[in-house]
């Protein structure tokens, strides 16, 4: 799944051709890429359960003012109102630009045609294999906290999918604080609550990995056990890490992330935990190990990383 740095690269792609553009047409070839959004009940002559026709005729024509980014979700928030789209990539979902016309993608669920004042006409297609990613029309809401709702945006609004989940440790307006409050206050492993969207956002199983690598913290040790000293070198370490894989583009493993052009990162050469069972570890030359890790795996070295109890 596309993690802080593959979603920030999508946004920064995506803000030069799509902010001030406006939005001329729209297809959409496959409903299931919609399963976030809601018809909206001012929608006149649209049937129920109609969302293709609704997000259509309630986007066409109008304008995006920015392009934003909490965590894993985007949103481009519309000229004139407290709306967005709002875009979830899911596993394996992709935003690209296309000169207009251009051929369809393989697997596209969605096609924007926008008119651009510099940049002219193209067009934003949302593809997706494993369709789990979706687009919708979301509602814009204020920040509790009054800052910014997210990385593109100096309003303090955030799109409602989004206001779940806590800000990212990239966003000037993350608390410290309150996250070494949160941490001491779990007893559960420290790699669970870097994953817990609701504590901090847009970290996933790649990036708590490496993170937890670079802190020589195994990824099972008790959060609550964690000294503040721990925490605060963890947390600069995810920093760390997400700031690295956002310079080189993210990470791909094959053809399902890719960039706005349909180029792949290439963070995946800087890897020094996540698979790379049984690989020499770069600091102590002990064996990566992987275990089993809620449904997923965990990559760590048992030399470098070992396990705290509470």
């Amino acid at each position: 799944m596309p993690e802080l740095p593959e979603v920030e690269v999508v946004r920064t792609g995506l803000a030069p051709a799509i902010v001030g553009a406006r939005i001329a047409g729209i297809e959409v070839l496959d409903e299931r890429a919609l399963t976030r959004h809601d018809v909206s009940a001012r929608s006149v002559g649209i049937g129920p359960g109609s969302r293709g026709a609704d997000f259509a005729t309630r986007l066409t024509d109008r304008v995006v003012r920015a392009a934003v980014r909490r965590g894993k979700f985007l949103w481009f928030p519309l000229d004139g109102s407290d709306e967005a789209i709002v875009a979830h990539l899911g596993m394996s979902g992709q935003m690209l630009l296309r000169a207009p016309g251009a051929p369809r993608e393989r697997h596209e669920r969605i096609r924007l045609s926008i008119e651009h004042p510099e940049h002219g006409e193209l067009a934003v297609v949302f593809s997706d294999q494993r369709t789990f990613g979706s687009l919708a029309i979301d509602a814009l809401v204020a920040t509790p906290d009054g800052a910014a709702g997210g990385h593109g945006d100096p309003l303090p609004r955030v799109a409602s999918q989004a206001a779940h989940i806590a800000r990212d440790p990239l966003d000037l307006a993350f608390d410290d604080r309150a996250f070494r409050d949160l941490v001491a206050g779990r007893r559960s492993a420290i790699k669970r609550v870097l994953l817990d969207q609701s504590v901090v956002s847009g970290i996933g199983n790649i990036y708590a990995d490496e993170a937890l690598w670079a802190a020589r913290i195994h990824p099972e040790t008790p959060a609550s056990s964690l000294s503040t000293r721990a925490v605060n070198r963890l947390l600069a370490e995810v920093r760390a890490v997400l700031a690295k894989a956002l310079a080189e583009g993210g990470t791909s493993f094959d053809a399902q992330y890719v960039n706005v052009n349909g180029q792949a990162g290439y963070f995946a050469h800087s890897l020094n935990a996540y698979g790379r069972t049984d690989q020499a570890c770069a600091r102590c030359g002990s064996p990566i190990r992987r275990v089993k890790f809620m449904n997923r795996s965990s990559f760590f070295c048992p030399q470098c990383q070992r396990k705290r109890s509470s």
